[in-house]
């Protein structure tokens, strides 16, 4: 069974790659203002680890939101990041990849505190797998690490801090900018496990 991992390049998607050594990863540039980053860190990470790699690109910054796309938030955003049905969008493109190298599940980085966003809930990824499941290519969706939070899987996965470090969570630019809700979590998390973030 060959699995595929939606690898963002953040501290999520880095655990994972560390702990499940997919067989590929595939990190989509969708015009997002962190995209570069995202690509930088998650190409460092599958070098480290030796996992095959793929880069989509696909520039959807004029359908985008928030922090994300560098516009204020929609109306309806639960948070100032919200890019709408992202998730939703993310796993379809990786979806289209996966077929074409034979992959069977593709894993994604949802974690048990990622319920504050509608597409970060597990009845959401259940109905998304559903989705995936009854088309042609029999893709499975799976979300490994949805019963942790952020502190606990960097322990789950006993994650070296050397490639940990590699990672990027900011949601804004291409360098950590040490504001945003991506940046608090990261550092949040390092404080938790007891790592300085500076």
């Amino acid at each position: 069974m060959k699995r595929a991992l939606l690898l963002s390049g953040g501290m999520d998607s880095t655990c994972l790659a560390f702990w499940r050594r997919p067989d590929l990863a595939i990190t989509i540039d969708y015009g997002h203002k962190a995209a570069d980053g995202e690509v930088r860190a998650a190409t460092a990470i599958c070098q480290a680890l030796g996992i095959e790699h793929r880069i989509i690109r696909c520039d959807l910054s004029m359908l985008g939101s928030g922090d994300l796309a560098g516009t204020a938030p929609n109306p309806n955003a639960p948070a100032s990041e919200w890019w709408p049905y992202r998730n939703q969008m993310l796993v379809t493109i990786a979806a289209m990849e996966c077929i074409k190298h034979g992959v069977s599940v593709l894993e994604i980085g949802s974690l048990r505190t990622d319920g504050f966003h509608v597409d970060g809930r597990k009845s959401f990824l259940d109905a998304l797998n559903a989705l995936l499941s009854m088309q042609e290519g029999g893709l499975c969706l799976d979300a490994p690490a949805a019963e942790y939070s952020a502190e606990e899987l960097v322990r789950v996965s006993r994650i070296p801090m050397d490639i940990l470090g590699w990672s990027h969570s900011c949601h804004v630019s291409d360098y950590a900018c040490g504001h945003c809700r991506g940046c608090r979590k990261h550092y949040e998390t390092m404080e938790a496990i007891e790592i300085a973030p500076y």
